[in-house]
């Protein structure tokens, strides 16, 4: 482990599948010293995303939903390999929704650095993105060629992305091409799910006022289901994973008729 963030991720990875770490096995892990283990549940805990225990940590239950920042480093090359595949979907002139995430913020990334997008030094924009997410806004607006859209709302620091009736007051006047949902779960019997229920109704707002609904998932999201709804399967036109997604994973989301895209 390189980097402190990547370390205090996966520290934070290991709590929320075990509830509880101990130093040392903590640090045999991640093949690092038991000192730094310690600095690094120390600093964790000054962020107050752990609480530290004689010998390790417990986890507090914002950890169940983990901060983006602490996200990023989790299954990063297979987001961006889906990200790229996921701008591909696009045409020039289209309007794009993008919810927040990891992975919609290599979307993002990867819409905004297309080559034949890119027209910096043209007069009009040739793509136009409405998001919710504040990253994602920071990143676009200083691309020429992008009209950039962000609704109002509340903000959750957790996530980046805005909240709440001002947000969906702006979604429901306007209309989309694509939108690109990244989730924490997609299964066959409950859809698209989000851990936060303020942020699955401000995503499915999106995926109405869209034309095709792209979800972007890595394997380790499928077949899984969270707190709160975003929206059926049946809603869902496109799925895109990594190219290492089991075939099992894949097949309920066949089945339902939704077009699989592997990356």
């Amino acid at each position: 482990m390189a980097t402190p963030q990547a370390r205090w991720s996966a520290l934070l990875e290991m709590l929320t599948r075990d509830g509880r770490i101990e130093v040392e096995a903590a640090a045999a892990e991640l093949a690092v010293s038991a000192a730094t283990i310690r600095r690094d549940l120390d600093e964790l805990a000054r962020q107050q995303m752990v609480t530290r225990t004689h010998g390790g940590a417990v986890i507090n239950a914002i950890a169940y939903d983990l901060p983006l920042r602490y996200k990023a480093a989790r299954h990063a090359p297979e987001k961006e390999r889906i990200a790229h595949a996921a701008a591909g979907l696009v045409k020039a002139g289209a309007v794009v929704g993008l919810n927040g995430g990891t992975t919609t913020t290599e979307v993002a990334r990867a819409l905004a650095t297309r080559s034949d997008l890119g027209s910096e030094g043209g007069a009009d924009p040739s793509l136009t993105v409405v998001t919710n997410a504040l990253n994602i806004a920071n990143e676009l607006v200083v691309r020429r060629h992008v009209k950039l859209v962000v609704t109002g709302g509340v903000a959750r620091p957790a996530s980046y992305e805005l909240i709440g009736p001002l947000a969906t007051e702006l979604l429901a006047e306007i209309t989309l091409d694509h939108v690109f949902i990244g989730v924490d779960g997609i299964d066959a019997v409950h859809g698209a799910t989000a851990h936060h229920e303020g942020e699955a109704s401000i995503n499915r707002m999106l995926a109405r006022r869209a034309q095709q609904v792209v979800v972007v998932a890595d394997s380790s999201k499928l077949g899984k289901r969270a707190f709160a709804r975003i929206c059926p399967l049946e809603d869902v036109h496109v799925l895109v994973t990594d190219k290492d997604a089991p075939a099992g994973l894949i097949e309920p989301f066949v089945a339902a008729g939704v077009e699989i895209v592997r990356a």
